[in-house]
């Protein structure tokens, strides 16, 4: 069941159309991603989508209710992580919570919130006090505490080292596992690779393409190619016979066999049979960079 239905949406500012007519159903339980590069429209999708923007054209539904017509309600089902969202620097984790509480009917336990975020020990910290990742599981925790149905979170792990960033994708999957439906922005392919059910590719405020990541990888190019150096001689044939194997090519010391399916297993098994062991294997695959590349004919950091 799709629990945001967003149908050509149109936002424009002056001469200028910021998404252009763009469509896409979030259904419920999903981590739904919207990649594309900075400019590209992301924010003010959805933003439309919180109401916190009002749309030039199309529909928006998220949980049945129109953001344009009831902001009020949505707010008690829609939890929002902002982009560079910032606090009073003075202000204390604690009083944060119980300020973002005082905001909702059913709010929830801020405390077992910021338990499970792992920041228990901040509660008496000021802002200013926390480290880049620290807030933004402080961030978190304040998209979280009105118990909504759906969290948007957008640019989630942008500032933070690698293992903080890692740190917070484990996070955002425990979160899904609790039931909250994930709207999440990003230009981070190994974050929207690693974290989302269904991509959204948006590219100058129109959407490219939307499919899982495998999918979208898949509509460009879905073979895979095994690099190894053989111990011993190998009859080519016995590779190219195997469903799986499009092509073997030597290149050096090196054999480069292309394919598609389980192409790892179907070979190392003709290896194995003829004790052969292949040395510094690689496996190549297209990957959700290169599958961007080709959809939109511009690299995401371009």
């Amino acid at each position: 069941m799709a629990i945001i239905e967003v149908d050509g949406l149109v936002k424009r500012y002056g001469d200028h159309t910021a998404v252009d007519g763009v469509s896409f159903a979030v259904e419920q339980g999903e981590i739904f991603g919207i990649l594309g590069p900075n400019g590209a429209g992301k924010t003010t999708t959805v933003e439309c989508v919180e109401g916190l923007r009002t749309r030039d054209g199309g529909a928006i539904r998220v949980c049945g209710i129109d953001p344009r017509e009831d902001s009020a309600e949505l707010r008690e089902l829609l939890g929002a992580q902002l982009q560079e969202s910032e606090l009073p620097e003075k202000l204390k984790v604690g009083e944060a919570m119980e300020l973002y509480s005082s905001f909702y009917r059913e709010p929830a336990d801020w405390r077992e919130l910021l338990a499970t975020l792992n920041l228990t020990d901040k509660i008496g910290a000021q802002f200013r006090r926390l480290s880049g990742g620290q807030k933004q599981r402080l961030s978190i925790a304040l998209a979280l505490v009105g118990n909504p149905r759906v969290a948007v979170l957008d640019e989630l792990t942008t500032g933070l080292d690698p293992q903080a960033r890692r740190d917070t994708w484990s996070l955002i999957e425990t979160i899904r596992d609790r039931g909250v439906t994930i709207l999440l922005v990003t230009h981070f392919m190994e974050e929207a690779e690693r974290l989302c059910d269904r991509i959204a590719v948006i590219d100058s405020g129109r959407l490219v393409a939307l499919d899982s990541p495998a999918g979208l990888v898949a509509k460009v190019d879905d073979r895979q190619r095994l690099r190894f150096r053989p111990s011993a001689p190998l009859d080519h044939a016995l590779l190219t016979a195997l469903p799986e194997v499009t092509s073997v090519e030597r290149a050096g010391s090196q054999l480069v066999v292309t394919g598609t399916g389980n192409l790892l297993h179907a070979v190392t098994t003709v290896l194995a049979r003829n004790q052969v062991i292949a040395a510094d294997l690689r496996v190549d695959q297209t990957s959700l960079d290169d599958a961007f590349v080709a959809l939109t004919g511009r690299s995401i950091d371009s």
